[in-house]
């Protein structure tokens, strides 16, 4: 397993996770909600930043690597799903989009890995959709964490208009990686 600063900060934002859920189990006699929301949320933006920071060094410097590429979006899907839970369990996301968005993780993960095991995994590569999907992801998960205004503006339906959206292009992102794998999946699977 190579050592370096992108792979070291993808093995950061996977020690976050704990963090950010182990914040919503510490009684409230030893920190406030509203002060347990802001760490969370901060705890999740920093973690998210560390996402785009480690692909940048790693191809600025040429540091990329098959296991750094393996454990990014392991990290991030870890991270997104352990978020949602615990949204979930504090009521602030809806049942139906957390299945949405964890279920549709697990299925293009499967696709990708069978994908790549075939030989076709350029036909599920990271496509805009799905960039867009995180991107919303990664905005409105921090709101439902924070959960409070700031400067009058809800965060709360910020993060809930957000999260939908992220729902919506999670569903047309997979019907998109699935129509683009159907041709090798129909060939290899029939």
């Amino acid at each position: 397993m190579p050592i370096n600063v992108p792979i070291i900060l993808t093995w950061l934002r996977i020690a976050m996770i704990p963090l950010v859920v182990g914040l919503f189990y510490l009684p409230e006699s030893w920190m406030s909600v509203p002060t347990r929301d802001t760490l969370a949320a901060w705890a999740f933006i920093i973690a998210a930043l560390t996402d785009w920071f480690d692909g940048w060094l790693a191809r600025r410097w040429n540091q990329t690597s098959a296991f750094g590429a393996f454990l990014d979006p392991v990290a991030d899907k870890l991270m997104v799903c352990a978020a949602l839970i615990v949204l979930l369990d504090l009521s602030r996301v809806d049942a139906f989009i957390s299945l949405i968005i964890i279920g549709r993780e697990i299925t293009i993960s499967a696709l990708r890995e069978w994908m790549a095991k075939i030989g076709a995994s350029a036909s599920v590569a990271v496509h805009r959709l799905g960039k867009f999907k995180t991107a919303a992801q990664m905005i409105a998960i921090p709101c439902l964490l924070y959960n409070q205004p700031i400067h009058g503006v809800s965060t709360k339906l910020l993060g809930d208009v957000l999260i939908v959206v992220a729902a919506v292009l999670t569903v047309w992102s997979m019907l998109y990686y699935l129509q683009r794998a159907w041709p090798a999946i129909r060939e290899k699977a029939l």
